[in-house]
């Protein structure tokens, strides 16, 4: 199988080949990768043979670029999860950095959080179920290195903004978790169903969050 190359003009206004720079190579070979690994569903059961194929390129090419199918799909899908991951946590560590929040803001901000968090995830879903159910421990290392770490980052700039407003944070680590959670059933409702209302959908799960979902019970209202 005959190495990637890209064709350009020349003078006569023929195509002629021309070889891919090194950087563009291995993108290449990344989104060839990541489609192999994503159709598969299975990092051990994806070849390098496979995602040779796919890639239109050698095996050759590929092992010059990376030492091994682990170093393949850590950066194919790992790296690009981490990624997302690390941007979401990013806006919201300055949430109030511009103006301070008030109880509209803290909405709207709310309202932002989940519509950024469904789409990432929307966007990722095929990657991070190949990730965190695939292998076992490349699951049980994502999710302790990356996955948990950020939601932990998220639960810190939480407590950050309540601490700057008086308020204590009884459980920040589990009501990122929470967050997360409700954004990850979200996106899948989003991508698998058809009938998925995301406005309505975020607009009743930012007031339900900040509110509280359920109201307060009182036995005297109950209906015999």
């Amino acid at each position: 199988m005959a190495e990637q190359v890209a064709h350009s003009p020349d003078a006569a206004g023929s195509q002629r080949p021309r070889r891919l720079t090194a950087e563009a190579r291995k993108r290449s070979i990344l989104k060839a990768a990541r489609q192999a690994f994503i159709e598969t569903g299975d990092m051990n059961g994806t070849t390098i043979k496979t995602i040779a194929e796919r890639g239109g390129i050698s095996e050759g090419v590929i092992y010059r670029h990376f030492e091994s199918k682990d170093q393949l799909f850590y950066e194919a899908v790992v790296e690009p999860l981490r990624e997302a991951v690390d941007e979401l946590v990013a806006a919201t560590e300055v949430v109030d950095l511009e103006e301070p929040l008030t109880p509209e803001r803290q909405l709207q901000t709310m309202n932002g959080l989940y519509r950024q968090l469904i789409s990432t995830l929307e966007e990722v879903l095929p990657l991070l179920g190949l990730v965190l159910f695939g292998d076992p421990k490349v699951g049980r290392r994502f999710y302790r290195k990356h996955f948990a770490v950020a939601m932990d980052r998220l639960a810190d700039a939480w407590r950050d903004v309540e601490d700057r407003y008086g308020f204590e944070f009884e459980s920040p680590d589990l009501s990122a978790r929470a967050v997360m959670g409700i954004a990850l059933v979200l996106a899948m409702e989003s991508r698998h169903n058809d009938l998925f209302n995301r406005d309505r959908a975020v607009t009743l799960i930012s007031e339900s969050t900040i509110k509280g979902f359920f109201p307060a019970i009182e036995p005297s209202r109950r209906r015999r």
